[in-house]
């Protein structure tokens, strides 16, 4: 019998199609692998295209069979119009930052604290050079390749599926052994001389459209000239055709864990193994540390070694090792408790400063923007940096004509950070601060022992609008994709959208809009089919979207999971104005809602603009109750728990990280509301509270037992 590799395509049968078809996937995936990541390639060019177009030519006669993991789906066919959403398994949270080893140290402290461990207890980490890049998250089924999402705001990212297979560096198939199911975490970057090189190309291409243009002839699609790899990198991910995609230098390193069936290591530096062994590459810069002496040394060492790598570095992420700790600890607010990133000192440069602006935040913060002649700070071109507040400029004593030192924070933030006073114009002058808003006019006025001013103009102000306007709209909050700053200013300036329930009622004016330059049918649908599609969110992020000064992201999610609702909490808040009602009382209750954030919100439902505004927003978008973290039977969800006194057998912080995983509402005084009250040593006057009012209490045993705490 003449064997399916020998046959000519037209000859085989369906069956020997499939059978070829699997062969070749794991044939040209070896290859690939000896190509791009071992760099000992076995077989020639030539040999090599010859396998991709015999497969190419079965998947034409054959189409129902194209696998999911064929070589084929690294450069996807036709072009996607949008990025769907996804919703990931595990929320792709961020880190938080610390900048020396005092810090670090803290950190470490912090650790020990919640674990309760002793404070000489070692530590292990895993130090991973902090790439910078695009952060992704990769699906696999049965060891294939499904989806791959960006973080987008931690718990939806966009699907870019297509553009990640055109990646070479990413397995389409796993090796071995693997759960069932898991998602794998990673990072999209450029290497330096790829970037320049990709770089240069960009930059003659925009040069010949630019010569076209002068001659009259007709353009292709606008070029666009990438800051530093990592915009690159990012830009490239997102293109609408992965055709595009696949012609960039485009590398993956995978570094971490999200959901999974099971768990397929019990330390990070196994998993790191377990994902080489898989197919994945891997930093083999990183580094089990045995202590925090180790992991100071290693930070140094990276340091030096910074400028000499062939990538952009920003810091060292160091993670606990052991899984176990990791999974007690958990997350506090949008960070881990088990990891962390050691940044590295901001890069500085000089400019002259031109002027200082006042920008009106959402809030009405008046806050001071320098700006300055551009300069490269760390591979950026910077025009304008934060001057902070009026105490920062006195105390700095920055004025006008001045050459200032600008650092970016964090490699992110530029800030002016101090002043070249032998450099000082003689005719320089300190800046006096305005006392009214540049916008509106209105009386800017500071509270006592508050660093900020701030515009009385309130919803009048319309600095205060479109900023609220924007935050809105923004990725964080609403995520309207195409309603980006420059948009919400044009809209709001054309008098369409004065309060965020117009955006949903944009579609009234379409034809408007049609006759503005650059509002194609195409674009104007496209945003409105954004805007449709937000009508539902989720509760947290409907709050976090109003713009209520000191409500971020992590309270917005303690107030949905409190109050469900938003008919419960607009009406709770109503009946919290009065001081010492129950609502009062309830709303102080809430595990991280302290007094000022409880009288943010009060005032904010005390002003009847605020609330008519709420209402007419109500009327075109659907809160919907915010889905539990943790989808599992116990005899804690949905229950409100009260812990007193000292806990035995852990810290009272892991006794109600633990209780609000098991679907808890954990809150800070006694209620009729309160279902258990877990009593520890020297319990006080809660204990004392809930026999008064009935409420049950558990021993720290009794407790344990019924969470089912080994």
């Amino acid at each position: 019998m003449t064997p399916p590799r020998s046959k000519p395509v037209e000859a085989l049968t369906e069956e020997e199609a499939a059978e070829e078809l699997a062969r070749l996937a794991a044939e040209i995936a070896h290859h690939r692998d000896l190509y791009y990541r071992q760099d000992a390639p076995a077989i020639s060019d030539a040999e090599y295209d010859a396998l991709e177009a015999r497969n190419a030519a079965i998947e034409a006669r054959f189409p129902a069979l194209v696998r999911a993991d064929s070589p084929s789906q690294r450069v996807g066919a036709a072009p996607s119009e949008a990025f769907a959403k996804v919703r990931h398994g595990e929320p792709m949270l961020s880190l938080d930052n610390v900048f020396d080893a005092g810090e670090f140290a803290e950190f470490c402290a912090r650790i020990r604290r919640f674990l309760r461990l002793p404070a000489d207890e070692p530590l292990r980490f895993v130090g991973e050079p902090k790439i910078d890049g695009l952060s992704i998250n990769l699906l696999y089924e049965d060891g294939v390749f499904i989806r791959g999402a960006t973080r987008g705001d931690g718990i939806e990212g966009e699907d870019v599926t297509a553009n990640l297979r055109t990646i070479a560096d990413l397995p389409l198939r796993l090796k071995g052994t693997f759960p069932s199911r898991i998602e794998v975490r990673g990072e999209v970057f450029m290497e330096k001389a790829d970037f320049l090189a990709f770089r240069d190309a960009q930059a003659a291409a925009a040069a010949e459209r630019e010569e076209r243009r002068r001659r009259g002839e007709k353009l292709g699609e606008a070029v666009v000239i990438p800051a530093n790899p990592r915009n690159a990198a990012a830009g490239s991910v997102r293109q609408l055709d992965p055709r595009v995609t696949a012609a960039r230098p485009l590398r993956l390193i995978a570094y971490a864990m999200g959901a999974a069936s099971e768990a397929p290591a019990e330390t990070h530096w196994d998993y790191l193994a377990r994902l080489k062994a898989w197919g994945f590459r891997t930093n083999p810069l990183s580094r089990l540390l045995d202590s925090e002496a180790d992991a100071a040394a290693f930070q140094a060492a990276m340091a030096e070694k910074r400028a000499s790598l062939g990538y952009d570095i920003d810091g060292v992420v160091y993670k606990l090792d052991r899984l176990d700790w990791q999974a007690r600890l958990g997350f506090v607010g949008r960070a881990p408790r088990w990891a962390v990133a050691w940044k590295f000192p901001a890069e500085q440069a000089t400019t002259k400063l031109l002027a200082i602006e006042i920008q009106v935040g959402r809030t009405g913060a008046l806050t001071p923007r320098a700006v300055m002649e551009p300069v490269n700070v760390g591979g950026v071109v910077v025009r304008h940096a934060t001057l902070h507040n009026e105490d920062e400029i006195a105390r700095k004593d920055v004025r006008v004509g001045d050459t200032v030192i600008i650092q970016r924070a964090g490699d992110v933030i530029p800030q002016v950070v101090g002043v070249v006073k032998e450099k000082r114009p003689k005719d320089a002058k300190p800046f006096v601060f305005p006392t009214t808003c540049p916008a509106c006019g209105s009386h800017a006025i500071r509270d006592e022992g508050e660093a900020v001013r701030r515009c009385t103009g309130g919803l009048i102000c319309p600095a205060q609008r479109v900023e609220r306007l924007k935050h809105f709209a923004s990725r964080r909050a609403m995520d309207i994709e195409g309603l980006g700053e420059e948009n919400v200013e044009l809209l709001f300036r054309e008098g369409l959208v004065k309060a965020p329930a117009d955006i949903f009622r944009l579609h009234r004016h379409a034809a408007t809009m049609r006759g503005w330059e650059g509002w194609g049918e195409r674009r104007i649908a496209k945003l409105l089919d954004a805007i449709e599609a937000r009508r539902r969110v989720p509760f947290d992020r409907f709050i976090f979207a109003l713009g209520i000064r000191r409500i971020g992201e992590a309270n917005a999610k303690l107030l949905a999971r409190h109050y469900h609702t938003l008919d419960e909490w607009r009406a709770k808040m109503i009946a919290a104005r009065i001081v010492g009602s129950e609502a009062r009382e309830e709303l102080g209750s809430i595990q991280g809602i302290g007094p000022a954030i409880a009288e943010e919100l009060v005032e904010f439902f005390a002003e009847p603009r605020n609330l008519a505004a709420l209402d007419d927003l109500a009327r075109e978008v659907t809160p919907e109750p915010i889905a539990p973290e943790a989808a599992i039977e116990s005899p804690f969800a949905g229950k409100t728990v009260v812990f007193t006194g000292t806990l035995a057998t852990m810290t009272r912080d892991e006794a109600e990280a633990m209780a609000e995983r098991l679907g808890a509402k954990v809150t800070k005084s006694v209620s009729k509301k309160t279902d258990f009250v877990i009593v520890g040593a020297d319990a006080g006057s809660k204990a004392a509270k809930a026999a008064e009012l009935g409420v049950r209490t558990l021993t720290e045993q009794e407790w344990r037992e019924m969470a089912a705490i080994a």
